[in-house]
């Protein structure tokens, strides 16, 4: 007895120790939060904005997390696309930013997202500001943006590499077998591939097909613009991906012009000193001069609707380390409030998906029909809109495409996994059923399905792609035969696209916003960024509860994570997807 309550009290003591140290950590989190809202930075002269192109950047951030390295925050070196363009625009024209310095690293987003930062800088040169580039090493992607500074400068022993793109699906079909598991799936679509890793051990030809096809159009790209800014020619540009760079003499990369001086940091911080005509460079981050971009309080606005993420019919605790989804009953809500609100004259849908659940993707599609009854709706394509992302566009008054999107992919698929090697075979669970009619036990664990329960959900898939077709083609002025040649599951990539006419333009999000101010006939407005994020101590406070274990599987299974959370999740998902599979390999 004296022993339970030595325990008993020492847990008390613990529990009240841990409640007095949460409630004092939220207090002065809230403090350093109300401290932030309340102050306008301000600029000091001679400053350079510094964006490191290191670590994630995610479509939208929610902002600077001063406890981040403290708290353990996993997402503290993520930047929102978001803030770096904001900060760009803000540059150009703040007397005070005397130029760019970009800090190359490992970055990890998709080619939409860096051609949008290229794009941006390109413009920024207009103001005859500077752009310096540095790394220790350079990254691809992070090559592919600094190559358009005025000096690309690399580490003495660093290096630079330029590898070409690949597709590296895994195919997990022997895996499941293994344990027990097959994968029952109803298709439609030649090319639609996202079931392949579940049901082959390699690619079908005509996925083969597609993704060299897909491939090759970004790459192209990729050394058009990149060849444009070092003044080579592209075939240099290209040829150095087959010379194993990362692994060459870094005085190589000066002969063949890809960097104009081997220096170390020291020598960078006298560059910049020059560059200003200072002694002092202060610099500023893109989330702190994206502050100073604000709503002039004008009553017109174009809206800009942020949808990235996995549709799905319900917001889930765990979708991604931020929960980034596109949730079907949310996004109708919030484009019936854009459409009732009076001082919105257009709205900039932003879409980055490739895709989820059919039915989700159609309520959405609805939403945005009802959405330009009132006003123009324009579609801003980011890394990727395919699949059940291109549903929720094609109806918009215009598309507007980067070049390197990842699109198209029109197509439905219905995946439902046969536990019944593993519950039996594997565990030894057997399974018995008393039924009143045929359809009774439909999706039973412990067996496989029927020929007519196949022929029925087959012939829904059936339906669900013919309504796809119908969509899109009355969303793009085209027969139903004419989107059915280019659709078929396959994915196309933005320049592609608009030449079968899947899209209207190529351009970025600014070009898109542009076009709904014309379309609104708007020669002055704002705009508004929509929804509103979370802060991020409502962000951290939330993972912290939500997503420990998903964080951790994350961590632990790498590339295996999200496949094999997509089959234990299959039981809880819509049965009708109109989803893509991406495996692009881009470093």
């Amino acid at each position: 007895m004296k022993d339970f309550f030595k325990y008993t009290l020492a847990t008390m003591l613990g529990i009240f120790i841990m409640s007095t140290f949460t409630m004092v950590m939220g207090l002065v989190m809230l403090f350093v939060v109300s401290l932030s809202d309340s102050m306008k930075p301000t600029i000091a002269r001679h400053s350079v904005l510094k964006i490191t192109l290191s670590g994630t950047i995610s479509e939208r951030s929610a902002g600077a997390n001063p406890l981040a390295s403290i708290l353990g925050n996993p997402m503290a070196d993520e930047q929102g696309l978001d803030d770096i363009l904001s900060a760009i625009r803000v540059a150009k024209d703040n007397k005070r930013i005397e130029g760019i310095y970009l800090d190359g690293g490992v970055v990890s987003t998709d080619v939409a997202s860096l051609q949008e930062i290229r794009k941006a800088l390109i413009d920024f040169k207009k103001s005859g500001k500077f752009i310096v580039s540095y790394a220790d090493s350079y990254s691809q992607g992070s090559y592919y943006v600094c190559s358009v500074a005025d000096k690309v400068l690399l580490n003495p022993v660093g290096m630079l590499d330029w590898h070409g793109l690949s597709s590296n699906p895994i195919f997990y079909k022997d895996l499941l077998e293994k344990v027990g598991v097959k994968m029952q799936v109803f298709r439609v679509g030649t090319y639609k591939s996202f079931v392949e890793p579940y049901t082959r051990t390699e690619m079908s030809p005509e996925n083969r097909e597609q993704t060299a096809f897909l491939l090759g159009g970004l790459w192209k790209d990729l050394c058009t613009e990149v060849a444009q800014s070092r003044r080579l020619p592209v075939e240099a540009i290209n040829n150095y991906a087959n010379q194993y760079q990362n692994f060459a003499d870094p005085s190589v990369y000066i002969n063949e012009k890809l960097v104009d001086k081997l220096v170390y940091i020291e020598e960078v911080r006298n560059v910049l000193r020059d560059m200003v005509g200072g002694n002092r460079v202060s610099m500023v981050d893109p989330f702190t001069l994206s502050l100073l971009e604000t709503e002039k309080g004008r009553k017109n606005k174009v809206a800009v609707y942020y949808a990235y993420g996995d549709i799905v019919d319900a917001a889930t605790s765990s979708g991604g380390l931020r929960g980034d989804e596109i949730v079907g009953n949310q996004v109708i809500q919030d484009l019936d409030e854009l459409a009732n609100d009076d001082n919105i004259k257009a709205v900039v849908l932003r879409v980055n998906s490739g895709g989820g659940s059919a039915y989700a993707s159609e309520q959405i599609w609805h939403a945005v029909e009802l959405l330009k009854k009132k006003k123009p709706v324009v579609v801003s394509m980011g890394g990727t809109a395919a699949s059940g992302g291109y549903y929720i566009s094609c109806g918009a008054n215009k598309i507007i495409a980067d070049p390197t999107t990842v699109t198209g992919s029109i197509g439905i698929f219905g995946m439902i996994p046969d536990f019944s090697g593993l519950m039996t075979e594997k565990l030894g669970l057997h399974f018995d059923i008393v039924k009143t009619n045929e359809a009774s036990d439909f999706g039973a664990m412990g067996r496989g399905m029927t020929a007519a329960e196949g022929e029925a959900l087959q012939n829904y898939v059936n339906r669900g792609y013919g309504l796809f077709l119908k969509r899109v083609a009355n969303g793009r002025n085209k027969t139903v035969e004419q989107i059915n040649q280019v659709a078929q599951g396959r994915v196309w990539t933005g320049r592609q696209a608009l030449k079968l006419g899947l899209v209207d333009q190529l351009g970025t999000l600014e070009d898109a916003i542009k076009e709904a101010a014309r379309l609104a006939k708007l020669d002055k407005y704002d705009v508004r960024r929509v929804p509103y994020i979370t802060d991020w101590l409502t962000d951290y406070l939330q993972r912290q509860q939500d997503d420990y274990m998903d964080r951790k599987l994350r961590r632990s299974l790498g590339v295996y994570y999200d496949p094999l959370r997509f089959v234990s999740s299959l039981q809880g998902r819509d049965c009708l997807q109109a989803r893509m599979y991406s495996a692009l390999n881009i470093r």
